[in-house]
């Protein structure tokens, strides 16, 4: 039992840093390269706004606006692929290097094979 807590504890920090390192390899280096692909476009930066905000002269916000920030699920979304993918090529490894299960050596014949074929035998 030990050991199964202990491969868990280890898995769940493992997840943890790996989560870490995806996620600033799509904020950091991925997105921006699909938004030069996509006219210049930052994804975290996109939204639709349903109410403006409302700012005074002096330039305080009075109301800050009310907005939909897809780009930021648009970034979970490929983050979560990534990270899937990763996890993917980790598991797959990770399964190549098990040893294969010997298969079990053939039983030889049972205690009650043996005695029929004593019994044919001395019938004969």
């Amino acid at each position: 039992m030990t050991g199964n807590v202990i491969d868990l504890a280890v898995a769940v920090i493992l997840a943890s840093a790996v989560g870490m390192v995806v996620n600033g390899f799509v904020t950091d280096i991925m997105m921006p390269i699909v938004g030069n692909f996509a006219n210049d476009v930052d994804f975290a930066d996109l939204k639709i706004i349903l109410s403006p905000a409302n700012i005074a002269a002096d330039g305080t916000v009075l109301k800050p606006e009310n907005a939909i920030m897809y780009g930021k699920w648009v970034n979970s979304i490929i983050n979560l692929v990534i990270v899937g993918f990763v996890l993917f090529v980790i598991v797959k490894a990770y399964n190549k290097t098990k040893k294969p299960i010997a298969p079990a050596a053939p039983s030889g014949p049972t205690e009650i094979d043996l005695l029929k074929e004593i019994r044919d035998a001395l019938k004969k």
